[in-house]
């Protein structure tokens, strides 16, 4: 299991110990710090147990994600809460590519793609989060727009924001045009201030219920102070971008975002096994077999 980076490097969170701290237990994603360059942290994924990522997979695109969580932290085996007939139809066909042309087709492979790697990029901040860090759930509809996704964390006694990262995720084949185009523009939009409501009603809405609800808009306030901001931007590669250089190339820009530091600036890359569009067909594959074996559990 990963170590953590200190508080001053968000990339990383406090590892839960497990129900028999010291033993190693298996991680969907394997994830390990990497160099990029002085203005940004680098976060370096790979498939852990690919058994155990399509499972997580399929329960998140069962709606379960909250379920989810609790396998990851607590180890418990990987099968969802609910197996209800409609639950997992609707899955599968989240995770199944239709449309009438090639092009339809392909248009939704993307889509189908990109909830897939959100879910990744979720799994793989979930299985280091400790009990005061609070994530938003990833999305399971190719049409849901807005905030990617946002971490938070308190302090110890569980009542104050001591860190918010923003959290944007993209699956592609150019994964330098996606950060230039897509992911920094965002980046900017918040860092200006300019989706700054919507930041504060995602914070609140996960600080609902953990603190008193009279507290809840100054915690969530927090947000909004540079000094508690962190940006992860998280992104498919090939071996072309797995080096030093590569990630360098790859990140170019992201100290736009000023008056905070590279450790506040976080570049993940996820490497698949194999070609992405062939491997994201796989995991799919797999997510769906495993929703087909509890349908026949249920009988």
């Amino acid at each position: 299991m990963n170590k953590a980076h200190e508080i001053d490097s968000p990339d990383k969170i406090t590892v839960s110990a497990g129900p028999e701290a010291g033993v190693a237990s298996p991680t969907a994603i394997s994830t390990a710090a990497c160099k990029v360059n002085e203005h940004c942290v680098g976060d370096h994924w790979t498939v852990g147990d690919v058994k155990l990522l399509a499972r997580l997979i399929a329960i998140i695109a069962m709606g379960q994600a909250k379920h989810a969580a609790r396998i990851i932290v607590d180890l418990q085996p990987a099968v969802p809460a609910l197996t209800i007939d409609v639950l997992r139809a609707d899955a599968k066909q989240r995770l199944t590519v239709t449309g009438e042309t090639p092009e339809k087709q392909d248009a939704h492979r993307w889509h189908r793609d990109g909830l897939i790697f959100e879910a990744i990029s979720w799994i793989a901040a979930r299985q280091g989060a400790a009990a005061n860090v609070l994530m938003r759930e990833p999305h399971i509809s190719a049409t849901t727009q807005g905030l990617d996704g946002l971490m938070i964390e308190l302090d110890e006694k569980g009542e104050t924001v001591v860190r918010a990262t923003i959290l944007e995720d993209k699956c592609s084949n150019d994964p330098r045009r996606k950060f230039r185009d897509e992911v920094l523009p965002a980046f900017r939009n918040y860092h200006a201030g300019r989706r700054a409501s919507e930041l504060v009603a995602a914070t609140s809405s996960l600080l609902d219920g953990r603190i008193p609800d009279e507290a809840v808009m100054e915690a969530a306030g927090r947000v909004l102070d540079m000094a508690f901001r962190a940006y992860r931007a998280g992104l498919t590669i090939n071996p072309n971008h797995d080096s030093e250089l590569g990630r360098k190339a790859l990140f170019k820009g992201y100290e736009g975002l000023e008056k905070i530091t590279g450790a506040q600036r976080i570049g993940a890359t996820f490497l698949p096994p194999s070609e992405l569009r062939t491997w994201f067909d796989e995991i799919a594959g797999r997510a769906i077999a495993f929703i087909d074996e509890l349908g026949e559990d249920d009988h």
